[in-house]
């Protein structure tokens, strides 16, 4: 057999070709050695496709059950390390019906009637990805559930609620963490959202026009759990489109970065807050790293490189719609360059929502059934934070108003008082009552309590406030929410 011969067979297409493709060409355009993560997905795709092909007569039954037996022998092969996954044959798809050939012959090079790589590939990845959303709304249950844990034991705890970074009003610091767990309710969400989408058949659109084959798609979509919430099938309604779109991935990964973009905020303020400067928590060692020439140093890597990855998996979305806008109907192998970026982002999610569950509330010690490490708050510095920024200046307004002043007339008393507690280094709770009442003389003792941190939040009562009543509430909520 000639070099020219060899090539040709081993490749997916005719001898139209006349010299064999470079050894260059190969390797730029192979994408083998990171689609290969897809097999489990091509198998499936291929078992349902090739279920479909005998119930329509088709194939027979007989090339069904050679196809199932060596399917079964691949994945065998797969899971144990053992298949031996080829350059030349260039992707997953062809490594496997390659593979398939080898083992049943003829019957593997049936598999492929009716089907097309490009409808293939989007099946596949879109299989893959719906399995992977699900393990990510796993992961992002269990964090809001680890935040809803530390929550509940710091409902009580003041912590200076800030906007522009300054101290602005006094905060449950449940309720601080309770607005994380909101952000990762919506993200679930979206990947709901997404995963409906994205749970649609493109099988069967072939290479962009449809098939002449008299396939039934809705069976196949059945097959794969791609259905709707009445268990009615969820198929591509246009081929062109079926092969040629990615926007299910670009929709997965805007979610994701918004996912994120939460991460990256969350970790913002844990590295504040464990600043010698704040001291506000503490993360458990083994989430930090010490310092190669400062030993008295331990550095909050696990949210720094979160907050850097966030950036990482920004530019993975700016690079799917780039890869998607400028393409004409149907594919091209552009979209090729689809899965890096995809995968990476599943991976880079995956982990940092994995690793922040446990970094919040800690791990359960097996051998005692108690959870270890999770973040330490001291409530005290936080406390001592909260006092430091006249926290309670609108509360002393509100308690003019309700004496009668129009708000902004109260705005600009309470603005005088600050200024003289200023001066005389004071809270504005330090203030003696005479002092108070020069500013204006509706003021009388009762004013204490509401220049109080607590209560200043106990002021707070109304639905998405700050109260511990309130607080305990969304707590009981979300428990519900989550079913735990």
């Amino acid at each position: 057999m000639s070099k020219n011969q060899f090539d040709q067979k081993s490749q997916a297409w005719s001898a139209l070709f006349s010299e064999p493709m470079s050894d260059l060409v190969k390797r730029y355009t192979a994408s083998v050695f990171f689609d290969k993560r897809l097999w489990q997905a091509d198998i499936q795709g291929s078992l349902a496709h090739a279920e479909m092909l005998s119930a329509q007569n088709i194939i027979s039954t007989q090339d069904l059950a050679d196809i199932q037996r060596g399917m079964a022998q691949i994945a065998d092969e797969i899971t144990k390390g053992q298949f031996v996954w080829q350059l030349d044959l260039e992707d997953v798809h062809l490594n496997i019906e390659a593979r398939l050939t080898q083992i049943v012959g003829d019957a593997g090079k049936r598999l492929h009637t009716g089907r097309s790589r490009n409808d293939q590939v989007a099946t596949d990845v879109r299989l893959w990805l719906v399995s992977e959303i699900d393990l990510i709304s796993a992961l992002l249950n269990d964090l809001q559930k680890s935040l809803i844990e530390v929550a509940e034991r710091n409902v009580e705890v003041i912590l200076p609620g800030f906007t522009h970074l300054q101290v602005a009003q006094p905060v449950s610091f449940a309720h601080h963490l309770l607005a994380y767990v909101e952000m990762f309710a919506r993200d679930a969400e979206r990947m709901a959202d997404v995963r409906r989408r994205t749970n649609r058949l493109p099988l069967g659109s072939a290479a962009l026009a449809g098939t002449s084959y008299p396939l039934d798609r809705e069976r196949v979509a059945k097959s794969l759990g791609m259905v709707d919430a009445q268990g009615q099938a969820c198929v591509s309604q246009n081929s062109l489109d079926g092969v040629s779109d990615r926007d299910f991935a670009i929709e997965f990964t805007a979610a994701a970065t918004l996912c994120m973009v939460h991460i990256s905020r969350l970790s913002e303020e844990l590295i504040l807050w464990m600043s010698q400067n704040f001291g506000f928590v503490k993360i458990a060692d083994r989430f930090t790293t010490g310092s190669s020439i400062m030993p008295q140093k331990k550095n909050p890597d696990v949210p720094e490189l979160a907050r850097g990855k966030t950036g990482r998996v920004v530019g993975h979305l700016m690079g799917l719609i780039t890869l998607m806008k400028g393409q004409p109907l149907a594919y091209n192998k552009d979209n090729q360059e689809d899965k890096e970026p995809l995968f990476d982002t599943v991976d880079t999610l995956k982990d940092t929502l994995r690793i922040f569950s446990e970094m919040i509330c800690g791990q359960v010690n097996a051998q005692t059934g108690q959870k270890e490490g999770g973040i330490s708050v001291n409530a005290a510095a936080m406390e001592a934070a909260t006092k430091k920024g006249y926290a309670t200046a609108t509360d002393l307004a509100d308690y003019l108003v309700k004496k009668g002043l129009p708000f902004r007339d109260a705005h600009e008393v309470v603005a005088h008082a600050v200024k003289t507690a200023q001066s005389e280094n004071l809270d504005l709770s330090e203030l003696p009552l005479t002092t108070l009442q020069k500013f204006n003389p509706a003021i009388e003792k009762d004013v204490f309590e509401c220049l109080s941190l607590v209560g200043s939040l106990n002021a707070r009562n109304t639905l998405g406030g700050t109260a511990p009543d309130q607080v305990r509430l969304q707590i009981a909520r979300h428990h519900a929410r989550l079913g735990f």
